[in-house]
């Protein structure tokens, strides 16, 4: 059976009754076409069934309808932790509303570093979104010499010559308020051996929920301040670390939802009742994990699938899509505490 031809930009044309220009125009969205003609053309593309050549049209647009998503962990991390995946939810509907597609690159080491720039300045992709960064980590000079439109999730902690400056855009939640508001809220409890459990120290929401914890204690017991790493395996360890120091501790801040979930599990396991002996406080608010914790987490709202979209939403407008919304470079979303049972 012989393959039907694939219709063509001048089918489209002889169809509306208008020339091939106009039909190239409308395809790649030059606003510049007379609504009526536009409407004409939209009619014989669907009655024709007609699909644009991406290749073609990159090449008048310069445009390649595609971003890259680059999340700075193995892929053992990151399709085991939630966080990812509202993150990249939130990221393809917005890509996927104007016609974008979603490209993700995971690094796991420096061949992937290597990689993922050799593809970056490949001119496969119009921008990219990063996240999960490490302070160490080489990729914001790597994309900042391929030189495309990025956007950033978290507050750059590197130096500016690497990000692409002090104005380098980015989407954040308020890491430091959030972190005050949940020891404060432990305080009042009447909570007097408030402990930390943090995430890894290379990574800038790490740093910052530390300091608001600081903020609300002053200068603690360091004793108190337990290393994770923003997993369950990290909060357990810390968890045990904590209470071999500190046996007394009555309250733990664990610097998200997967280290609390975690700790509740240590507590457990050492006859330590949740809440009445240890109140537990988390950060994200991640609802499969917080609500199914044991008992439900207590803890700090970031609307993480909300950040994935102002990401989305920002390189887009980069790109000049219309309609892709405006705003400051630089986007910090508030928190909110979210009581449960465990504090």
């Amino acid at each position: 059976m012989t393959e039907e031809p694939r219709p063509t930009l001048e089918a489209v044309a002889a169809r509306a009754g208008v020339s091939r220009a106009t039909v190239s125009r409308v395809v790649n969205g030059d606003p510049g076409v007379r609504e009526a003609l536009a409407e004409k053309v939209r009619h014989a593309v669907d009655e024709l069934g007609y699909v644009p050549n991406r290749a073609a049209r990159s090449l008048v647009t310069r445009r390649h309808d595609a971003v890259a998503v680059v999340i700075a962990e193995p892929e053992t991390r990151v399709f085991a932790d939630p966080f990812f995946a509202l993150q990249l939810r939130g990221i393809s509907k917005e890509l996927t509303a104007q016609d974008v597609q979603l490209v993700l690159l995971l690094t796991e080491g420096r061949d992937d570093h290597e990689r993922v720039g050799r593809y970056l300045a490949g001119g496969h992709v119009d921008g990219a979104l990063v996240f999960s960064l490490h302070l160490d980590d080489p990729l914001p000079g790597i994309i900042r010499r391929a030189g495309l439109p990025t956007v950033f999730g978290g507050r750059p902690g590197w130096p500016e010559e690497e990000s692409g400056g002090p104005g380098a855009p980015y989407v954040d939640c308020d890491n430091r308020g959030g972190a005050r508001e949940a020891v404060r809220h432990l305080v009042g409890l009447g909570r007097e051996r408030v402990a930390h459990i943090t995430g890894p120290l290379d990574q800038t929401s790490a740093v910052d929920r530390l300091d608001g914890f600081r903020d609300v204690l002053g200068d603690v017991d360091p004793r108190l301040i337990a290393e994770g790493d923003f997993t369950p395996a990290g909060g357990e360890r810390a968890m045990r670390e904590l209470l071999d120091r500190v046996p007394e501790v009555d309250a733990v801040f664990a610097a998200n939802d997967l280290s609390a979930s975690g700790a509740l599990r240590v507590l457990r396991e050492r006859g330590r009742r949740v809440p009445d002996d240890v109140a537990v406080v988390g950060f994200d608010d991640m609802l499969p994990v917080a609500e199914g914790a044991e008992p439900p987490l207590t803890t700090v709202r970031q609307d993480i699938e909300e950040m994935g979209r102002l990401m989305a939403r920002m390189i887009l407008r980069g790109r000049g899509e219309e309609g892709a919304g405006s705003g400051p470079a630089q986007v910090v979303l508030p928190t909110a505490l979210v009581r449960r049972v465990s504090a």
